[in-house]
């Protein structure tokens, strides 16, 4: 068996051999785990060119530099609305789908994104005395 069938099947089994000796937590891949190894150092590898701003990996890194070129990839079927990361397009989506998981435990008020109660939140703090 290959060894990417193998790193492959432990996504599937939750295997996660990989241990971190710092804090113990544990990881399905050894380049995740030195990933997170950086995250104990300080250590950001990955440097900017435009910025000089640094990231712990590369995906990171790739990401912001979009943001620089303005990228967006990331096009929303519905309404052809375009996104620099597909975490924003999912947010988006809810919207089309009238999903609102997140409630107000204050009133009742139900919103699609956690960025969208937490702002309406506030709107009770200010009419306490």
């Amino acid at each position: 068996m290959s060894s990417k069938l193998i790193r492959h099947r432990g996504i599937h089994t939750g295997e996660k051999p990989y241990l971190c000796p710092n804090c113990g937590k544990s990881f399905s891949q050894s380049s995740y785990l030195v990933q997170h190894q950086r995250a104990h150092l300080g250590q950001k590898a990955y440097k900017c060119h435009d910025c000089e701003k640094s990231f712990r990996n590369s995906s990171k890194l790739i990401r912001h530099q979009r943001s620089h070129r303005g990228e967006k990839p990331y096009k929303c079927p519905e309404c052809g609305k375009s996104f620099s990361q597909s975490s924003d397009l999912i947010k988006h989506q809810k919207i089309h789908r009238g999903e609102k998981p997140y409630t107000c435990l204050e009133c009742g008020k139900s919103f699609s994104q956690s960025s969208h109660i937490s702002r309406h939140q506030r709107t009770h703090l200010k009419r306490k005395p």
